[in-house]
């Protein structure tokens, strides 16, 4: 069974959001996009069982923060494998070093300008879903939109 990769994004910024639904579309990338605007909505989606296959975390979230975040799921074992890449505005190393240190997957800085969010998407194309082999319980990713 072909099925859509579900991401989960974690963002509050209503425009970043519309900036991260943008490289998917420029990426040609056909995902089932769950967004949570902070970080009590993360958990909530998570602890009802909802597992993607990607998770997107920006680290300033009103509630509960990234890092907090990060340190949950990557200590309890659902949510553990769950690749967890930071898109963040910070440039900060330590806040990039914070990041790895509590398992994120990879520390992405926000981008700011329409060369960046191409760049970004390309990226976020090549990488999740043609190199990486993400795990999945339901099969085959159908990631690209035809």
């Amino acid at each position: 069974m072909i099925r859509a990769p579900t991401i989960l994004l974690v963002e509050d910024y209503p425009l970043d959001v519309m900036m991260f639904e943008e490289a998917l579309r420029i990426a040609g990338l056909s995902v089932d996009l769950k967004i949570a605007r902070d970080g009590e909505e993360a958990q909530q989606f998570i602890a009802a069982g909802s597992v993607p296959d990607l998770i997107v975390l920006d680290l300033n979230l009103p509630r509960m923060d990234g890092f907090e975040l990060l340190q949950e799921w990557k200590s309890r074992t659902p949510t553990r494998t769950i690749p967890i890449a930071v898109l963040s505005t910070s440039e900060a190393d330590a806040d990039v070093q914070r990041a790895y240190d509590l398992q994120a997957n990879v520390y992405m800085v926000k981008p700011t300008g329409h060369q960046q969010l191409h760049d970004m998407a390309d990226a976020l194309k090549r990488f999740w879903f043609q190199v990486v082999k993400l795990p999945n319980q339901l099969g085959p990713y159908a990631a690209f939109s035809q």
